[in-house]
């Protein structure tokens, strides 16, 4: 195998795009001459816009512009006039797949779901059994498709832009944010996933006082009320950035920061990809939700998790009162920070 013109589509959420940065690294170090592009959505466009492993990012934006099936064909004939030999999908949707196939990519890799008939080759999919990490998934598919997998860098990474540092240095000084920081974000992406807001709120405080930091609150509009929650329910006073900065800049805000205390959420993963230690709290025990698929990479993170034996899980439907992220104490969380600041 020896592509010349590589295309790599990820268009699911955040986290997902910035696991698959170890395989744009990887392909770049086994065809350093080669052309690679990276295919994402418009709103995970800036984990991999500053990525020296890349020549292209393309955005596909399958809620917005290209939502029908008509443009969605559109764009792939549009991506036909970069002659790509080889595209590899590294989550399977239908659209992702047509759009390989009607780009007229010759060598079209992914797996055998989501009208599989439209690749050229496949590897089984089994992720949703949780059986390692979602890092290790990407590069399975790669060595089934003849890759060279040996010696792969597993670690994520994220390079941010001078916009964004200057934005940073911008809010710091808007705020007086001197000294140094502990970042929080209480969101996620369903109830199953949230820990309570007022014990994020109660180990913020201990840590504000304990190590003389300033606590900022970040993530997305859609986690606004969640922040706000912890600003109030906390004695000590907090920054509240959330919904102020874009992916390029929360990677350098956090890049900044000691710490960053988090429930599961993509937000994990860039803090991990720019090398910050992460306290990470997990509900929910479906395999292929757990921290041995979606847990932080860093050798110095530590993911709390509890199962309290719910079999099955019932997710956002839960009937316990979601007891497995209440069994997840402030002290426990206090503890793991402790742990996950200690000097390398």
């Amino acid at each position: 195998m020896d592509p010349k013109r590589i295309l790599i589509t990820r268009t699911d959420r955040l986290g997902d795009v910035v696991l698959s940065t170890p395989v744009v690294r990887h392909i770049r170090r086994l065809y350093p001459d080669a052309y690679i592009a990276f295919m994402v959505r418009p709103d995970n466009k800036d984990v991999v816009l500053n990525n020296p492993d890349l020549d292209e990012v393309i955005v596909y934006d399958k809620y917005g512009f290209q939502k029908s099936f008509l443009s969605t064909v559109k764009f792939a004939f549009g991506l036909r006039k970069k002659r790509f030999d080889t595209a590899i999908a590294l989550h399977p949707t239908n659209r992702a797949h047509i759009i390989l196939f009607f780009a007229g990519i010759p060598v079209r890799i992914g797996y055998d779901r989501k009208m599989p008939w439209l690749l050229t080759e496949r590897a089984p999919h089994r992720k949703q059994e949780g059986a390692r990490h979602e890092v290790d998934y990407n590069f399975e598919l790669l060595k089934r498709a003849g890759f060279d997998t040996d010696g792969a860098d597993r670690r994520p990474y994220i390079v941010a832009g001078d916009k964004d540092r200057k934005l940073v240095d911008s809010l710091m000084k808007d705020f007086n944010i001197t000294g140094d920081m502990i970042a929080v974000h209480a969101g996620a992406s369903c109830p199953s996933k949230r820990w309570p807001p007022e014990r994020f709120a109660a180990a913020a405080d201990e840590l504000a006082g304990k190590y003389k930091c300033n606590i900022v609150l970040v993530g997305g509009d859609e986690t606004a009320g969640y922040s706000d929650a912890v600003a109030r329910s906390m004695k000590q006073k907090a920054v509240d950035l959330t919904g102020m900065l874009l992916i390029g800049e929360l990677a350098e805000l956090l890049s900044r920061c000691r710490l960053f205390i988090s429930n599961d959420s993509g937000p994990v993963h860039v803090a991990v990809a720019v090398g910050t230690p992460v306290v990470a709290i997990f509900g929910r025990r479906d395999p292929g939700l757990s921290p041995r698929r979606w847990g932080p990479l860093g050798e110095r993170d530590v993911v709390l998790h509890k199962d309290i034996g719910c079999n099955p899980c019932l997710a956002h439907n839960c009937d316990k009162d979601f007891a497995c992220l209440k069994a997840i104490t402030p002290e426990e969380v206090m503890q793991a920070a402790e742990n996950a600041m200690k000097p390398a």
